[in-house]
């Protein structure tokens, strides 16, 4: 065989794709971009919804309250200012096409993402990021920031949302585990959190739930299922009446705009579930007025796209 020439030509060959691998800069700038954006412009979807309550309102107080809450958002979009000075935890949602190659380390460029935002954004933020036992604040942390990854069958992209936590929402977010629950039950233990929570959360909410499943599961669910953009029910029908009953009784109990009272508590209320055993867990998450969700796909030859506006 010395001197032949062999020349071996795959049948695969000629119709496959090669991807460029995604490089760990981009997912790096991206990630503090995200962050930035979260904090200082609300998602266009959320103003339209609070315009909207604003005109309904039939509280004069929670009228008022609802204008200053959307000017106040306008300007410091306008003067790239922060829209809230807490400006909770790094908390990301990754989800990974499996036909995605990296060109370095995902978890890391992350985390080095939001070191990036502490080091450049102005105004500077706050250190939020508290140690659970001692309670010294920083700006990292052990485990910090949160990331939750996810896969996308047969896609050659990656999607990153960001969703800062702050106290307001956080500290009433709950979780609990029934058995057998009805959907009376599983309404009710809603609206107790809700009721417990009263305005403390900035009003008005956005308020996931997630039920079935395990309870990890459920509480991704709820919040999942609080990013989603307005206006779209869940498809099926018992669980979009779950959604309709809900967000009218949260509405019902008069909390209204930061507590202002009035008719608007809540500006949705998504629900999402999933199969599991007897034991049913029950989650449920909120959203802040100000709703921060921010997300990017960035696709295999490097470009970016903004998803949520």
């Amino acid at each position: 065989m010395l001197g032949l020439k062999v020349e071996i030509i795959l049948p695969w060959l000629s119709h496959a794709v090669f991807f460029m691998p995604i490089e760990a800069d981009t997912i790096k700038s991206v990630s503090a971009l995200l962050y930035e954006r979260a904090l200082k412009k609300i998602p266009d979807d959320t103003r339209s919804v609070l315009a909207q309550a604003q005109h309904r309102e039939t509280d004069a107080t929670a009228r008022h309250t609802i204008m200053m809450m959307v000017e106040s958002a306008d300007l410091a979009h306008q003067q790239g200012s922060l829209v809230c000075s807490d400006v909770g935890i790094p908390t990301y949602s990754v989800k990974i096409g499996t036909r995605v190659q990296f060109s370095g380390k995902v978890r890391q460029a992350i985390t080095d993402g939001f070191a990036e935002l502490v080091a450049n954004i102005q105004p500077p933020i706050l250190k939020m990021v508290t140690h659970p036992l001692t309670h010294a604040r920083s700006y990292a942390g052990k485990d910090i920031p949160i990331v939750a990854f996810d896969l996308i069958d047969d896609a050659d992209y990656m999607d990153i949302v960001c969703s800062p936590k702050a106290m307001g929402t956080g500290r009433w977010e709950a979780a609990e585990t029934f058995v057998y629950p009805t959907i009376e039950q599983v309404e009710k233990y809603v609206l107790d959190v809700i009721l417990r929570a009263g305005s403390q959360p900035c009003l008005p909410i956005v308020v996931g739930v997630g039920i079935g499943g395990s309870l990890d599961h459920a509480t991704k669910l709820a919040k999942e299922a609080m990013l989603r953009p307005h206006g779209l029910a869940h498809p099926d029908p018992m669980l979009a009446g779950m959604e309709r009953r809900l967000l009218e009784a949260i509405n019902q109990m008069g909390l209204g705009a930061m507590g202002t009272s009035g008719d608007c508590s809540a500006m949705a209320v998504n629900v999402d579930y999933s199969a599991g055993h007897g034991f049913v867990p029950i989650a449920v998450s909120m959203n802040c007025w100000i709703n921060r969700r921010t997300a990017a796909r960035i696709h295999h030859d490097g470009r970016v796209e903004m998803l949520y506006e």
